[in-house]
C-alpha cells in the first residue's frame, strides 16, 4: 500500500512541476450580442490539455460546452462549424467506444449567471503537428451551447449563445 502511495504522490508532484512550463492558449468568451462573458484557458500538459473556464453572465443552467472545428465565432458562431473531430468518430461522451476529441462535459452554470470549471481533456493537444492538434490550419473555437449536451449519438445542445477562439 505504501508503495502505491509513493508512486501516486510522485506522479501528481510530477504533473504540479510541468505546470509552469505548460504551452497556453486562451479563448475569450463573448456572448450572442457581443459581450464579454468570461474566459478559457487551455494549459497543454503530458496527457492531454487541461480546459479551465471562469465565466459570467450565461443563463443559469447545463450547458453543452465543446471545442469546434473552426477557430471563429462569425455568422451567430455558426462559422466554428461541429465539434472538433480529426479522428471522424461518433459523438457522444458516454456513446459507444469513441467520442469527439472535442467533446467535454456539460458546464454548470449558477443561479447568479457564474461559472468555474476544470476540465482535463486527453483526447486534444495544442502542440502543432498532431493530428487531434487544436492548432491547425483553421484554428478552433470553444462554444457553449443553449442546452447541455446529450452525451449520446446526437449533439442536441441547442443554439449557441457564447463562443471563443482559441488563440
Amino acid at each position: 500500500m505504501k508503495a502505491k502511495l509513493a508512486i501516486a504522490a510522485t506522479a501528481i508532484f510530477f504533473s504540479f512541476t510541468n505546470i509552469a512550463n505548460a504551452q497556453t492558449a486562451t479563448a475569450t468568451m463573448q456572448d450572442s450580442a457581443g459581450r464579454a462573458v468570461g474566459t478559457v484557458t487551455l494549459d497543454q500538459h503530458p496527457n492531454g490539455v487541461l480546459v479551465s473556464a471562469e465565466l459570467e453572465g450565461l443563463p443559469a443552467g447545463a450547458h453543452g460546452f465543446h471545442v469546434h472545428a473552426v477557430g471563429s465565432c462569425e455568422d451567430g458562431f455558426k462559422a466554428a462549424k461541429g465539434h472538433f473531430n480529426p479522428e471522424d468518430v461518433s459523438h457522444g461522451l458516454g456513446y459507444g467506444t469513441n467520442m469527439h476529441a472535442g467533446d467535454m462535459p456539460n458546464l454548470f452554470v449558477g443561479t447568479n449567471g457564474n461559472a468555474s470549471a476544470d476540465v482535463f481533456n486527453h483526447l486534444i493537444t495544442l502542440e502543432s503537428g498532431h493530428t487531434n492538434s487544436i492548432h491547425d490550419a483553421d484554428g478552433s473555437s470553444i462554444i457553449i451551447h443553449a442546452k447541455a449536451d446529450s452525451y449520446g449519438k446526437d449533439a442536441g445542445a441547442g443554439d449557441r449563445i457564447a463562443c471563443g477562439v482559441v488563440r
